[in-house]
């Protein structure tokens, strides 16, 4: 049950005011009193716990929690607070909270995302909390469980690690999901790769089982015969299931812990398009997942390499740890020549300069197009994933010439300090007229602190941005 606090002290309870009376006679309390005894603040996600009894009840709390100014932020903040109270534990919790669609479903994704846990443990079955959000709203709720199971699976898809998970690993899991879900789906590997040069140089780095490329499509009920007629929306994600630096080995060490999580724009985007079918936009929906391993090895390619991109472009490599962008260029190169998209957007833990620059609370988004990126900023408010708009400096465009290729993809050239804008740079060469943008989610993408919403490990980042962009396409 929510609660606000004014300037003047005075409490009151979000919910509806004949259900919070009857709670009152029922257990014989007074929730004012009760709350002031405590003298909360006014910070959203303050808790306060309540022993109640009554015979023949099966409720034995009540959970009181702040809702701070009730903006969107504050119920979020809120719900992850609840569902981090019940986590791991097999209780029914019954959120109060009656307020829009856009705030139900925001409060009740974060309850189930505070909720989250994962782990390989061994001997008691985890146990799992379930939540009930009491509203007439049932479309809201049907929503946030659409979405937060979708959040679930790109959080599991990015927590498993590289041992089990290599590109055949997600190859599978993406033909179980377009199996259950009824998407359209084709993997290539090996020869079938032979022009996705980027592809293969990361991925040959480990031969066994190799690079895979996995494309998905979503087509909405009944439109499959004119689906040319729909907005096309792409996504291009990097899928690099364990990233060593290759040859360029990372440095120091440690860095590398957490590279399990450097496939997490792949797995938002599988994990977005496997909402879809539930949601039914009125959009079609293709998703590219460029999967590799950037191992260390004798296949792994070298400082000084040229390789033939997708569309032809050659392209000196420079630092072989700066490897999703050779990936991600392959799919935009196909996108172009195959899919005609509409939109073109491809998401990736690409660079620590976007961290340095946003910290983990706002992804880098990059954009010639100043009216949708405006309209993105407010997705990205609304949907609780912000996202800030990056220049694409045209200055800093020299810093990718070469002297023996069309390109050299590190950004060699020139001293500009500005990583995360050169390497937007260099992606947009391969995306042609298209209507672009590109994500860099490395601050966002991964939590190193177990707080809020977010477990430590993969956030599931991009997922609820990229599902309210395309069902606002509609």
């Amino acid at each position: 049950m929510g609660f606000t606090k004014d300037s003047d002290e005075k409490i009151e309870f979000s919910g509806n005011s004949r259900l919070i009376s009857s709670l009152e006679k029922y257990f014989e309390i007074n929730l004012v009193d009760e709350i002031t005894f405590f003298s909360p603040s006014n910070k959203a996600g303050e808790i306060f716990e309540i022993p109640v009894t009554h015979s023949g009840a099966d409720v034995d709390r009540l959970y009181l929690v702040n809702l701070g100014d009730k903006s969107l932020p504050s119920l979020r903040t809120a719900g992850a607070a609840l569902g981090r109270k019940v986590r791991g534990k097999a209780i029914e919790l019954v959120s109060l909270c009656a307020q829009s669609r856009l705030e139900i479903r925001a409060h009740a994704v974060s309850i189930l995302l505070g909720a989250y846990t994962w782990n390989l443990k061994t001997g008691k079955t985890a146990e799992i909390a379930t939540i009930t959000i009491a509203t007439k709203d049932r479309d809201a709720v049907h929503e946030a469980s659409v979405i937060a199971s979708a959040l679930y699976t790109a959080r599991d898809l990015i927590h498993t690690p590289s041992n089990i998970k290599n590109p055949l690993w997600m190859a599978q899991e993406a033909k179980k999901i377009a199996d259950e879900k009824g998407l359209a789906i084709s993997i290539l590997s090996g020869k079938e790769l032979a022009k996705f040069g980027g592809l293969r140089a990361v991925g040959n780095s480990s031969p066994k089982p190799g690079p895979r490329f996995i494309e998905l499509t979503y087509v909405p009920k009944g439109k499959a015969k004119s689906a040319s007629a729909l907005p096309h929306f792409v996504i291009v994600g990097k899928g690099i299931t364990f990233d060593t630096g290759g040859v360029s080995l990372k440095r120091p060490y440690e860095f590398m812990t957490a590279m399990k999580s450097d496939m997490a724009g792949a797995a938002a985007a599988l994990a977005t398009i496997s909402a879809l079918p539930d949601l039914q936009p009125q959009v079609k929906v293709t998703v590219l997942m460029m999967c590799a391993e950037n191992a260390l090895s004798g296949t792994s390619q070298r400082p000084s390499d040229v390789i033939t991109q997708y569309d032809g472009t050659t392209v000196e490599i420079i630092n072989t740890d700066a490897e999703g962008r050779l990936v991600l260029a392959d799919g935009l190169g196909y996108a172009v020549e195959k899919l005609d998209p509409d939109y073109l957007v491809d998401i990736a833990t690409l660079t620590g300069s976007a961290t340095l620059g946003l910290g983990r609370q706002y992804a880098a988004l990059y954009t010639r197009d100043i009216k949708l990126a405006q309209e993105l900023v407010a997705i990205g408010e609304s949907s609780g994933e912000r996202v800030w708009h990056m220049p694409l400096v045209d200055d800093y465009t020299d810093s990718l010439e070469s002297d023996i290729a069309d390109l050299n993809h590190a950004a060699d050239k020139g001293d500009y300090s500005a990583g995360s804008v050169t390497a937007a740079l260099f992606l947009e060469h391969f995306v042609g007229e298209s209507r672009w943008v590109h994500l860099d989610i490395a601050g966002t993408g991964r939590s190193e602190t177990d707080t809020g919403e977010n477990a430590k490990g993969g956030t599931g980042f991009g997922v609820r941005f990229f599902i309210d962009w395309i069902v606002s396409l509609s």
